[in-house]
């Protein structure tokens, strides 16, 4: 069974860092993409980045582009996100996901399993 399990949340101040992993099971090349989503309480989840497990990749939304970064150890099958210059828009639960399609790097519809969900909290 699949299970991607997520850490690393927390509060920061307005232009803090944050690094979330993600503990993945099972083979990570049975997955075209692995990647992070977020979602805001009344919002749309969103597609925040991913990377692709054969070749490395990576897709990142226009919101976060040039502050986050998106790594995998395929040996330690961890996936990561480091979060920099924190901003209160980037509150929101962030998610591990994993995706065996092709297509919608940052396509939530894409993916097939989820992890339960980590929490990021900025302050201003």
């Amino acid at each position: 069974q699949v299970q991607l399990v997520e850490s690393g949340g927390g509060s920061v101040q307005d232009g803090g860092s944050l690094r979330l992993s993600c503990v993945i099971s099972g083979y990570i090349y049975s997955w075209y993409y692995i990647g992070w989503f977020r979602q805001a309480p009344a919002k749309e989840r969103e597609g925040v980045a991913a990377i692709r497990t054969a070749g490395g990749g990576t897709y990142f939304a226009d919101s976060v582009k040039g502050r986050f970064s998106i790594s995998l150890d395929n040996g330690k099958k961890l996936l990561y996100l480091q979060m920099n210059s924190l901003k209160p828009e980037d509150t929101a639960m962030y998610y591990c996901a994993a995706s065996s399609r092709q297509w919608g790097a940052l396509n939530g519809a894409m993916y097939n399993y989820w992890g339960q969900g980590t929490q990021v909290t900025v302050s201003s």
